[in-house]
């Protein structure tokens, strides 16, 4: 497992070390400077997505900025320390998994309420997949130049080496989970999420 705060310092020091200010390395890494404060305080755990952003702002692997951080095999991301993530139009995501070093997978709750949309996403690396499900609600899941309608109990899945979209266009929430694997860091959405 590795501890927070431990990740912090480290951060903190590989980040010093480059002589680089805090707001420098969160526009190398696309990350809020906010976000990336917290990180070095030990006050928020990043999602793999957010410290492969920061390996590349600091120019090294992920495997690199975490070598000898893991303490323990088994790692325990209690429900009090998921990411709760609102984004812009109103909808909202939890990042269930916890972080594991060189293993690129999240596992993710979204709730879009009705009418939003969250926007298109790029492909991520060949190699890459999703796999989604449907807890609630109507989900109009965009593939490629694909659209594919999902209701609650529905599954699907794809390789993520395609654009890709999430939409309610319904008149109740939609919650749904995604669990990927990602082969490399996948850059901001195409376009905002917006309202339909």
């Amino acid at each position: 497992m590795i501890d927070p705060v431990m990740l912090g310092r480290h951060l903190h020091d590989l980040r010093a070390g480059r002589g680089l200010a805090l707001s420098a390395l969160a526009r190398a890494a696309g990350v809020s400077v906010s976000m990336l404060s917290a990180i070095e305080r030990g006050e928020k755990t990043p999602t793999v997505v957010v410290l492969s952003r920061i390996a590349d702002g600091l120019g090294l692997s992920l495997s690199r900025l975490l070598a000898d951080l893991e303490t323990d095999r088994v790692i325990v991301r209690r429900a009090a320390e998921q990411d709760h993530v609102a984004e812009p139009g109103g909808w909202h995501r939890t990042v269930l998994t916890p972080v594991v070093p060189g293993v690129n997978f999240e596992w993710i709750r979204t709730t879009l309420p009705p009418r939003c949309d969250a926007g298109r996403f790029p492909a991520y690396a060949p190699g890459s997949h999703e796999f989604v499900v449907v807890e609630s609600g109507t989900l109009c899941l965009g593939v490629g130049e694909a659209e594919y309608e999902l209701t609650a109990g529905d599954s699907l899945y794809f390789p993520a080496d395609a654009t890709h979209s999430y939409a309610n266009r319904g008149d109740d929430p939609c919650v749904y989970h995604v669990a990927a694997l990602i082969m490399r860091p996948r850059e901001n959405r195409v376009t905002p999420a917006r309202e339909l």
